[in-house]
């Protein structure tokens, strides 16, 4: 079975699919950190090295590797690479189902607000500025999202989360 989480950064995609692989008893891979381990540099690294382009063609190649290399896989993407080429469409094609981790903005806004420095996107945005950016940004990016299988409020407790889920995949 292949599942793919995706949502807006901090919906909960890595928490949630770590625990649902482990319920499930199958590998779970984080998609930006499978590529910081290939590539031996930070996602931030290869984008200021090589650009947004080259990022988003290695993030591509590498989702079609890891969606056809394992049997049995829960993969959380990064925010942006659904809505990036044909990523969405490999998704949907190869992947068994596809979950979109919804939450609303203010939700959003606090746990970015509360992680800031490890997201780099948003590390330097005043925090009273943080509901405007993310809003703008959901607005680009739900259409991508809301194409997946499934959608799924990542509001609540990650163990809520895959208890959702779970109701979906059997």
């Amino acid at each position: 079975m292949k599942v793919v989480l995706m949502g807006y950064m901090a919906s909960g995609k890595s928490t949630v699919g770590r625990l649902l692989a482990s319920e499930l008893g199958i590998r779970f891979i984080d998609l930006d950190d499978y590529i910081e381990e290939q590539e031996k540099k930070s996602i931030k690294s290869i984008f200021s090295e090589k650009g947004e382009i080259h990022f988003r063609k290695l993030e591509h190649q590498t989702l079609q590797k890891i969606l056809q290399e394992n049997e049995s896989v829960v993969l959380s993407t990064g925010g942006g690479t659904p809505c990036y080429g044909n990523n969405l469409q490999t998704i949907l094609e190869q992947a068994d189902c596809s979950i979109y981790l919804q939450m609303s903005i203010p939700d959003l806004v606090d746990r970015i607000a509360r992680e800031k420095e490890h997201r780099p996107l948003v590390k330097d945005i005043p925090d009273m500025d943080l509901p405007e950016f993310v809003g703008k940004h959901l607005f680009e990016r739900v259409p991508y999202y809301s194409q997946a299988n499934h959608v799924v409020n990542g509001k609540g407790k990650p163990e809520a989360v895959v208890t959702e889920i779970k109701k979906i995949l059997f």
